[in-house]
């Protein structure tokens, strides 16, 4: 935790179950080398748990026919049948797996299950530990209802509001990542929420890493222009809006270089229609860090996330950023401070805040090198030390509650 907790005696004066290692399953659906903002923020704080000195199992996806796990941080990982995300190739989705769980959690009692993803296998996760009296978190982590009218489904999204709504409900407490978002939820009939953000690792993303030669790939000279937006090719990531945003761009810089970081549906589409683009695909780590860094003004347009992890990266690696006023940009941007906000779903306040960065090479720079410094804030320690929290309270409540009302549930009285 930060900060001490020692009273003048140098006894730790926290209650008990403060102190207490916990045995914690994590169940995701996602998971590295998948890239997206749940697999790399989940890892982040799995392993920070870890190093907290928590006995940590993972619950995933086999991935491929060749993964056999061994992630380092983990007691051990519980492999379950997956299968491709519809529209998706690049991202599975976990199969029903309860009876698998059940074996796995009646044998090795975890003091909590905390579930991150809420697709098949975040259900039967929820449903095994509820039989067998086993205290459950969850994180509240994708928008999926909002995702329907991009593929055409609009009728299914009440239904997985629906969902959403109760399957959270069933948990003992659940993570969301802004307190916009809370409320928002708290609104529509969640209960028991509680806000913990998203960390960045500033030592990754970090403007030192720019690279001339990365910009001499994309065909940028030094003093060009490159608009850069990284994360899925998909429909529901608002992409029309990045072009027409550039488009704008380049009707003032001329030279302007679109940069696109990432994969998806709509890759081959995109391609085809945006033959100026540069399409550098999926990138990790440093690499990517390198690309964020080698930009000069990054473009954010999605309307449906809940954080968006790539708006703090982007800052981090000291970009203006341009997006949003909801989810992390309503949270870490101070409009004409550090980055630009601009009223939500308004695309062409979004085109006239593009193309008024680019304009001024200056303007860019003061908001990038602020944006940088607000990221010192941002660090994953304290953002870890909040989970830890959480689950420590999740656990000592329900173990008041089995003291009151009896027992786990184990193999022998299934």
């Amino acid at each position: 935790m930060n900060g001490s907790t020692e009273g003048a005696s140098g006894i730790d004066a926290r209650p008990a179950w403060s102190r207490r290692a916990l045995r914690i399953a994590v169940v995701t659906e996602t998971w590295p080398p998948e890239v997206n903002g749940v697999a790399t923020s989940l890892a982040r704080v799995v392993e920070g748990l870890a190093r907290l000195g928590h006995t940590m199992q993972l619950v995933r996806p086999r991935q491929h026919a060749e993964d056999t796990g061994g992630t380092d941080t983990c007691r051990d990982e519980v492999l379950t049948p997956g299968m491709p995300l519809p529209g998706h190739a690049n991202l599975r989705i976990g199969l029903p797996a309860r009876r698998r769980l059940l074996r796995e959690w009646s044998l090795w009692q975890p003091d909590v299950v905390h579930i991150a993803t809420e697709g098949p296998l975040g259900w039967s996760a929820l449903s095994a530990a509820r039989f067998l009296g086993l205290p459950t978190s969850s994180d509240y982590r994708t928008n999926f209802h909002t995702y329907a009218n991009h593929y055409g489904v609009g009728w299914l999204r009440a239904p997985a509001a629906a969902y959403l709504r109760r399957f959270h409900n069933l948990a003992n407490a659940t993570t969301v990542p802004t307190e916009a978002l809370r409320r928002e939820l708290e609104a529509a009939g969640f209960q028991r929420l509680s806000v913990i953000g998203r960390g960045v690792d500033r030592t990754r993303f970090d403007p030192a890493r720019r690279n001339a030669e990365l910009r001499a790939a994309w065909g940028a000279a030094p003093d060009d222009l490159v608009v850069a937006t990284v994360g899925r090719l998909a429909p529901e990531k608002n992409l029309d809006t990045v072009r027409l945003a550039f488009e704008g761009v380049r009707a003032v810089v001329p030279r302007a270089k679109l940069l696109l970081v990432g994969d998806g549906p709509l890759a081959a589409r995109l391609r085809a229609e945006w033959p100026d683009a540069v399409f550098a695909g999926p990138r990790h780590g440093t690499d990517l860090a390198a690309h964020y860094a080698s930009a000069d003004l990054f473009l954010f347009a999605s309307l449906t996330e809940t954080f968006g992890n790539v708006t703090t990266e982007a800052m981090a690696s000291g970009l203006p950023v341009v997006a949003y006023d909801y989810a992390a940009a309503a949270s870490v941007i101070d409009h004409e401070v550090d980055g630009l906000r601009v009223p939500f779903g308004d695309r062409a306040a979004f085109v006239s805040a593009a193309v008024g960065a680019a304009f001024d090479p200056e303007r860019r720079r003061r908001l990038g090198g602020q944006a940088r410094i607000a990221s010192a804030g941002w660090g994953w320690d304290a953002i870890v030390a909040r989970v830890e929290s959480l689950l420590l309270a999740t656990a000592a409540s329900a173990a008041t509650a089995r003291d009151v009302d009896g027992t786990r549930t184990t193999m022998a009285s299934l």
